[in-house]
């Protein structure tokens, strides 16, 4: 069993490398006990994610039906024979994540199967389950024997988890309103998207970062370097994002270059280093 949970984990780490340099690059930052949780994390996100936004030509709710049949099995058994899901059971059983926090992302996965238009309360939903209950899944990971340190900071990583999906929204505009039929923005018309806006979209985000940078600063040093990376590069996305026209968020995905990302990473290292975030 040692070998196959080793080989599930590494499914799992395979995951998060080919599908985001930058996230991955974040999680080589932390401290290596760290380390593992996160990679079962994000592999088992990414996997739920690819059902509802990638395959089209297969029946999506079939697929995820059996997916989140499946994942409550193995949480419950503690074991699978999909990789991905065994690694993140591993992960759930360890580190006690609460089953809230998997039902509200399920549920956000869900939505994409069906919704294409979001009014407030639903869009606070979702944004909860698809950003904030996974931000609340690696913090548990993070301060899982900490329960006064975890509670103090859930507010900040919420906060953290909606601004990163908002810089998604934004830079997956054109994807997913051409070809997926999806607006997240409650009374936003990507016919008429204007300057008006989109400064209304970006302020909500400028709020929801500075909130969320408090709560990095509290972090303990051994997952702060990681977390900030993070946050850096979304932040300078959001920034490259915030000087472009309206008009070309929807005919561009915007990224941030692999020189850029070098510049970010010593950048942070230094502040961090000497503790001056």
């Amino acid at each position: 069993m040692e070998l196959y949970r080793k080989n599930n984990l590494d499914c799992s780490r395979i995951t998060t490398r080919n599908y985001s340099t930058s996230f991955s690059l974040g999680v080589r930052m932390l401290n290596a006990r760290y380390r593992p949780g996160i990679y079962s994390i994000y592999g088992y996100v990414r996997y739920a994610d690819e059902i509802v936004d990638t395959f089209f030509e297969q029946d999506q709710r079939l697929l995820f039906n059996e997916f989140k049949a499946e994942s409550w099995k193995a949480i419950e058994r503690g074991f699978s024979i999909n990789p991905i899901i065994d690694s993140f059971q591993e992960a759930v059983r360890h580190y006690s994540i609460d089953h809230h926090l998997i039902e509200a992302f399920l549920s956000s996965m869900e939505m994409d199967l069906y919704q294409s238009e979001y009014d407030p309360r639903l869009l606070e939903r979702y944004i909860y389950g698809s950003a904030e209950a996974v931000g609340l899944m690696c913090l548990r990971v993070f301060y899982f024997d900490e329960p006064e340190k975890y509670a103090g900071l859930v507010e900040p990583a919420r906060k953290l988890g909606a601004a990163f999906q908002k810089v998604n929204f934004l830079r997956d505009a054109q994807d997913d309103f051409e070809n997926k039929g999806r607006i997240y923005f409650q009374d936003i018309d990507f016919r008429r998207f204007d300057l008006a806006s989109k400064r209304r979209i970006e302020a909500e985000i400028d709020a929801d970062f500075k909130a969320a940078y408090q709560g990095i600063r509290a972090l303990k040093k051994e997952v702060r370097f990681g977390v900030y990376l993070a946050y850096i590069y979304y932040l300078r996305l959001f920034r490259k994002i915030k000087r472009a026209r309206p008009a070309d968020i929807l005919r561009q995905r915007y990224r941030l270059s692999n020189p850029r990302k070098m510049y970010l990473l010593a950048n942070a290292y230094l502040k961090n280093a000497f503790n001056i975030l």
